[in-house]
């Protein structure tokens, strides 16, 4: 792992605490498991503290978790900026939802919000802990801008620049904290 920028001393440490399973979940897939980050309390207190220090500022009124690990991250960045937290789910949600399918590098899933979630006009950012070909926060973005919203930023813990998601986004700004280089 390499810390984007270099200069914040907390990115050595969170990059030092993602523990690469290689092969997993299939042949070929690095695969960049946050448990070990989130077993360490200063780094990743470090990881919700920076998202928090870019963001407070901003007038963001919805975090848009993406299932299942922008859930750890993005309630306590919405907590801390004074923002709504809005999971962005398998299909399991009950009660009307909007939906959208995407494809991953091994697969497609489709991903839904409750409808009302957001709203139009709302200020949103979406929280992975990884962006590796972007289709689940393309996805994610579809479905906040379908209903009226901005999207502002997509913010990841972890990115894998060598299956360029980062491309896929468009116009939509991405902010990391580790770049992975494997």
């Amino acid at each position: 792992m390499a810390s984007q920028g270099g200069q914040d001393p907390r990115l050595a440490k969170i990059a030092s605490s993602i523990r690469v399973i290689p092969d997993f979940p299939k042949p070929g897939i690095m695969f960049q498991d946050i448990t070990t980050l989130l077993l360490n309390p200063e780094a990743f207190k470090d990881t919700i503290d920076l998202f928090v220090e870019r963001y407070r500022e901003q007038n963001i009124s919805v975090v848009a978790g993406v299932e299942a690990r922008g859930f750890i991250f993005g309630p306590p960045i919405a907590l801390a900026i004074g923002a709504k937290f809005v999971p962005m789910r398998n299909p399991q949600i009950t009660g009307e939802v909007i939906s959208e399918e995407y494809s991953l590098e091994y697969g497609t899933d489709t991903m839904e919000m409750h409808v009302g979630a957001v709203q139009p006009g709302d200020r949103a950012l979406i929280v992975d802990d990884l962006i590796a070909t972007g289709g689940t926060l393309c996805a994610a973005i579809k479905l906040i801008e379908r209903v009226g919203a901005e999207v502002v930023e997509c913010a990841c813990a972890i990115e894998l620049p060598e299956l360029k998601g980062r491309d896929r986004l468009g116009d939509k700004p991405l902010f990391v904290l580790v770049s992975s280089d494997i």
